[in-house]
Parts: C-alpha cells; sequence; structure tokens
C-alpha cells in the first residue's frame, strides 16, 4: 500500500490547519501552500473535497479561509483518508465461481493486509500525526545543538 500525492498533501494541508486550530482564525489556501510547499490549484481542489467529506469547512470574506470542522483530536487519519480515496471495503464475494484458485488466494491475502492496514489508520487522529511531527522537531532540534 502506497500514499497517494493527494492523500499525503491532503494531510500536509490538515496538520496546518490543526496547528492553527486553537486560534480559531481560518487559514488562506496561500498560507497553506507556501507553509506545505502544495501547489494552490491542486490544494483548492482537495479542500474542496475535504470540505465535502466534512472534514473543514470554509469560511468566505476577507479574513476567510479554511478551518478543521473539529478538534484534531477528532478527526481520524481513516476517515480522511476515506474521503479522499475512497477506502471501503470492497466486496469480496463477488464472482467467486469465475475466480481460479490462485485469484482467490492472492485475494484473500490482499483483503487481509487492507484490513490491517485499515485497523492501524483506524487508530490515529490528526492530533497523533501532530504530536509525532512536534516530537521528531524536538528531536531535530536537540542534534543540532
Amino acid at each position: 500500500m502506497e500514499l497517494s500525492c493527494k492523500s499525503e498533501y491532503a494531510i500536509l494541508a490538515l496538520l496546518e490547519m490543526a496547528a492553527h486550530y486553537e486560534s480559531g482564525e481560518p487559514l488562506q489556501i496561500r498560507q497553506i501552500a507556501a507553509q506545505q510547499n502544495i501547489p494552490d490549484r491542486y490544494l483548492e481542489q482537495l479542500l474542496a473535497t475535504l470540505r465535502r467529506g466534512g472534514i473543514v469547512k470554509s469560511q468566505r470574506g476577507s479574513k476567510g479561509g479554511y478551518l478543521l470542522t473539529r478538534e484534531p483530536r477528532k478527526i481520524i487519519v481513516f476517515e480522511i483518508l476515506e474521503c479522499l480515496e475512497g477506502l471501503e471495503a470492497r466486496a469480496g464475494e463477488e464472482n467467486v465461481n469465475s475466480k481460479s484458485i490462485d485469484s482467490s488466494v492472492i485475494e484473500e491475502i490482499w483483503q487481509e493486509a487492507s484490513r490491517a492496514a485499515n485497523s492501524v489508520l483506524q487508530k490515529y487522529t490528526l492530533k497523533d500525526l501532530c504530536e509525532k511531527r512536534d516530537s521528531l522537531r524536538q528531536l531535530d532540534i536537540m542534534y543540532y545543538i
């Protein structure tokens, strides 16, 4: 399983919004794009998808921008990826008779791996990612002292 560029950019944008969540101030696309090195137009599309998925909300006006709809501790990584990639479980019993035994074995293993990955993604929240990022930054600072 590989993280798509779309998901990586979206999570980076959400991490930026999570870092500013307490202020209650919306972040503009250009601010997020500049901080996380994401193309503006692409970020605009990602945020529209996340808005439709109920993860972010937009605020209009001169002080407008995007905000998280909930606290970072209440936004699960799986939910983000599901919104972007559609990670819902595929029906594993379609055309069982038309598959070869080899294909069935591969499909079964792939489904098991997918369930394991989804289980891990359901354990982590946006806040957890922020905390991991912050602890790595601390280690990086300590390394240079």
